[in-house]
């Protein structure tokens, strides 16, 4: 047997079984309800404002990183591929906040007026090759629309391309290749988190392990067939060490991987790497990390991108769709 061939198998019985970790099923915490908050890359970012508009009333913070406006889409394939990703002025705000409207007087997002108080934080970087940075001003303009200016954060001058930037973990800043995250010199997760909370101790750049408890838990119990909603079986969860008993009060962060950064393409790389692990364990933040599949298994959904634009249901954007609905009961698990 040749080496690439036995590396190889040692790959995907290590996929296969969890990494090394014990499936288990998500915990119950000691969470402060209204320090919840939601952020993703790139199809992530456009799960993260789906969420943050249709539970509004659950997130008060929404990060945004590489993506565009909610409903950008607008159900539409080709747009989601043209004008949403290449394309800003063709976005026209007016026609994405008027369904949000209706979406809102019908029940299917939360009242929009919850939105007000709360924390948006937009990253686009200036290379970006895949996701033009005009869409990052248009998500700006959207949430101008309900949240109040003082509160939204825009980041547009970042020399990064299609990637989630870190102090110095990844690929150089100006590449976009797997695993999707680089070294920028920038702390992405500490700087969201600390624009949804304020007053966070920012981590050193030293690395090494964390004290607090990471693991993969079941997805299944928030969906049934979760392959049929292009979502995997397992996600993972980092527990801060003084959130783990229940003692202490801590908060509570949704983090979206992005397109090609799923469990079954990178295993946990996103979820050990991109910097949240390290300002949750300082800060008692718990991170749980929900995961799509893609590949062979949805041929509607190759690459693993979370559904914005109606691959599984015409409803994506609302608290009707699988995958919203899962992510919201994962977050009811740990802090209800």
């Amino acid at each position: 047997m040749s080496v690439k061939m036995a590396e190889t198998i040692v790959l995907c019985l290590t996929l296969l079984f969890g990494l090394g970790f014990a499936v288990q099923s998500l915990g119950k915490y000691n969470v402060d309800r209204t320090k919840i908050s939601v952020s993703g890359a790139s199809s992530g970012a456009a799960m993260a404002t789906q969420l943050h508009v249709a539970y509004s009333a659950t997130f008060s913070g929404a990060g945004l990183l590489a993506g565009n406006p909610y409903w950008c889409s607008q159900g539409e394939y080709s747009t989601a591929l043209g004008a949403c990703m290449d394309r800003p002025e063709r976005v026209v705000i007016s026609e994405l906040t008027t369904q949000t409207t209706k979406y809102a007087s019908s029940g299917d997002v939360d009242a929009t007026n919850n939105m007000y108080n709360d924390r948006v934080f937009i990253l686009s970087g200036t290379l970006d090759s895949v996701v033009n940075p005009g869409l990052g001003q248009k998500a700006v303009q959207y949430y101008l629309s309900y949240v109040q200016e003082s509160n939204i954060k825009s980041v547009f001058d970042l020399r990064a391309e299609h990637t989630f930037p870190t102090v110095s973990y990844g690929n150089r800043c100006d590449q976009s290749r797997s695993p999707y995250i680089s070294s920028c010199n920038y702390n992405t997760a500490y700087e969201m988190l600390n624009h949804f909370i304020g007053g966070l101790q920012r981590p050193d750049s030293s690395g090494g392990s964390l004290p607090g408890q990471f693991y993969e838990f079941y997805q299944n119990e928030f969906i049934n067939r979760p392959s049929s909603s292009s979502m995997d079986d397992v996600g993972f969860a980092y527990i801060p060490s003084k959130c783990v008993n229940g003692a202490t009060v801590c908060r509570l962060h949704v983090a979206i991987h992005g397109c090609s950064q799923q469990r079954e393409k990178i295993g946990d790389v996103f979820a050990r790497n991109a910097g949240y692990n390290e300002v949750g364990e300082l800060n008692n933040i718990i991170i749980i990390y929900p995961h799509t599949i893609g590949s062979l298994v949805n041929p509607n959904n190759p690459l693993g991108c979370w559904d914005w634009w109606g691959y599984t249901v015409n409803d994506f954007a609302t608290k009707k769709a699988d995958q919203m609905l899962a992510i919201y009961r994962m977050v009811q698990k740990v802090a209800y």
